[in-house]
């Protein structure tokens, strides 16, 4: 049976260690994650977005994910990531997604609290867990101090928005930021802001936007023709300070489709008389696999499914 966020995210607060969210949009991409979670013994975050919902269809990813599931003992659980709105919330929860995010962070303070507390009230009876977003996810190296704290998330404020929503669990901004390119030179995270959120807030915290684009991915990317060469990812020790500080959930796509792209580029150039697609997509999840495994790693979550 698949398990919702709460469940498998209070397991990882009450022994300090934290649990990949890692998306899907083929069958390839869940096949990574879940072989392994299996070899890594550890629980996983199966996520999937709405645009991966246009490009694959609901009925198909969810069907791919149950079966999964069932062929697998690894706590898993079924996740809508940033949900846009209601309908695609309920058409996830009706489906049997296990856990939703709702993403008001868009909202002002006031009508995210509304749109979040409306679609607590509608999954919790169902014992879905929710996720919400409080702050916006950008980088803050060339930010002023008026700037950074529009855009990160208020410790004060998010103890107000999880008490009234009742949310639970919550993606805070501390300075990530999706995509390849999430700092222009050094990064830097507010540390600081994350330890005082930390005090005020007893639900799991989430960290969006955490992918590592490793060089060694984006090298052998642009060496087959991508034109990446300036990408940068969040260093391995900001993650593990951010897991100790208190996140529980870690959020990677970027690394996933890295190791997608750049085996597949290596592949088209390296045998340009191969074309069945097997031969193609299969090293290319394999790439991805890799990455789950060492991200499970250094999330603290091998081992943790024994």
């Amino acid at each position: 049976m698949l398990l919702t966020n709460k469940e498998i995210l209070s397991e990882a607060m009450a022994k300090g260690y934290a649990v990949g969210h890692f998306n899907i949009s083929n069958l390839e991409s869940l096949l990574a994650i879940t072989e392994a979670a299996v070899e890594e013994k550890s629980p996983v975050i199966i996520a999937i977005t709405s645009s991966s919902i246009k490009y694959a269809g609901l009925e198909y990813l969810t069907a791919i994910v149950k079966t999964a599931e069932k062929s697998t003992s690894i706590p898993m659980s079924l996740h809508l990531d940033h949900g846009p709105d209601v309908e695609t919330v309920s058409k996830c929860i009706d489906i049997g997604f296990t856990s939703v995010m709702i993403d008001g962070s868009h909202l002002n303070f006031e009508e995210n609290i509304s749109l979040t507390k409306h679609v607590v009230e509608l999954a919790q009876p169902k014992s879905i867990s929710v996720e919400a977003e409080l702050g916006r996810l950008a980088g803050i190296e060339e930010t002023t101090v008026e700037e950074k704290d529009a855009i990160l998330t208020d410790p004060s404020a998010a103890k107000e928005f999880v008490e009234r929503t009742g949310v639970d669990i919550l993606a805070v901004a501390i300075g990530t930021s999706h995509g390849a390119y999430k700092f222009k030179a050094k990064p830097r995270l507010d540390f600081k802001r994350l330890k005082t959120i930390r005090k005020m807030v007893k639900i799991p915290l989430v960290l969006h936007g955490a992918s590592g684009v490793p060089s060694r991915l984006v090298e052998k990317a642009v060496k087959y023709g991508a034109a990446i060469s300036e990408a940068k990812g969040i260093p391995d020790e900001d993650i593990k300070k951010a897991i100790s500080l208190g996140i529980q959930k870690i959020n990677i796509d970027t690394d996933l489709r890295l190791a997608f792209t750049s085996t597949v580029r290596e592949i088209l150039v390296t045998l340009p008389k191969e074309f069945d697609p097997r031969k193609i997509l299969g090293p290319a999840k394999e790439a991805m696999k890799e990455i789950v495994k060492g991200k499970m790693q250094l999330f603290g979550s091998a081992f943790k499914a024994d």
